[in-house]
């Protein structure tokens, strides 16, 4: 009865069948990616998973594209689906770089509560695609949207990476070895002999964590700083003006100026061990605000005009 209603959904609804779809797999996913932190652990049943999660919503996303005729990004729906496959990619990515249970771990909740978000808690009206209003009919919706989505996703999963580095192996000292790109390398003094640093460097869990946890950031803060400069130049075009300080734009630059301190702590002044994963994990709440913060306003020109607008 359930398969039956599953493929009749998927024949007249497939948006909102694919969307149910994708919950139900990432809530088999949660408790199986959690259990493999505990037994320490990699479970390629976790990565198989995600990847099925990435595919339907890949298929979510066009299908809503070819029923809907623009960039399926345009309402709070689409955008969180759209941030659920940012994240699930940014997760496969860094998993090819470093095998650890923790990533999914802190990936899959997020993706799970955006994904339960978006199915059970905002109204039918903002489930349905529209027609775009005139200022949206631009191809900056794909350039301006898109990329700062994809700058949501990195920085979420670099500030929740950051959180785990307060959490994992908390009783030892967190050195950081590596540069700040994250390709080894590290502060010696003239007390070392040559052959005594020619060797590999086992990182620890800790530090491959930080490291990877900078990288995201930083690749989030330069897909932000295009998206601000990209949304700059749309609204001159649709509205006239490069800023006018609305809620979102005003929390955008918000958002860049924090993580900006949090590179400049990094890069120029030397932040080590654990000061900067804390001010990366507050950078969590700060693009959290950002993104549903106006929505829940339901002001301003970036509003989809929720709850109280």
């Amino acid at each position: 009865m359930i398969l039956d209603d599953l493929i009749k959904n998927l024949i007249y609804d497939p948006v909102s069948a694919l969307g149910i779809l994708v919950f139900y797999i990432l809530l088999v996913n949660l408790p199986i990616s959690l259990g493999a932190v505990f037994t320490k652990k990699i479970s390629i049943f976790v990565r198989f998973l995600t990847i099925l999660v990435n595919f339907f919503i890949t298929l979510q996303l066009i299908f809503r594209w070819s029923i809907s005729g623009h960039f399926p990004i345009s309402n709070l729906y689409e955008s969180l689906y759209f941030l659920t496959w940012g994240i699930s990619m940014g997760q496969l990515l860094i998993e090819r770089e470093y095998q650890s249970p923790i990533v999914p771990s802190v990936a899959i909740p997020i993706q799970l509560l955006s994904v339960a978000f978006a199915c059970f808690v905002l109204p039918e009206e903002l489930k349905l695609s529209s027609n775009l209003v005139p200022a949206l009919r631009s191809s900056w919706l794909i350039m301006h949207v898109s990329v700062v989505m994809l700058s949501y996703a990195a920085l979420i999963i670099g500030s929740l990476l950051s959180a785990s580095v307060l959490f994992v192996e908390k009783n030892k000292p967190l050195q950081i070895r590596s540069s700040s790109t994250g390709i080894g390398g590290f502060k010696v003094s003239n007390s070392y002999a040559l052959n005594e640093f020619v060797d590999p460097i086992n990182f620890t869990h800790s530090e491959e964590l930080d490291t990877l946890s900078y990288r995201s950031i930083l690749i989030g803060f330069v897909l932000l700083t295009l998206g601000l400069i990209s949304g700059a130049v749309w609204a001159n075009e649709a509205w006239g003006t490069w800023w006018s300080w609305d809620p979102k734009e005003t929390w955008a630059f918000i958002s860049w100026l924090f993580y900006a301190a949090y590179l400049h702590m990094r890069i120029s002044k030397g932040w080590q061990g654990r000061r900067p994963a804390i001010l990366a994990t507050t950078g969590f709440v700060v693009v959290l605000v950002c993104y549903l913060g106006v929505n829940f306003l339901g002001i301003g020109l970036h509003s989809y005009g929720w709850i109280f607008g």
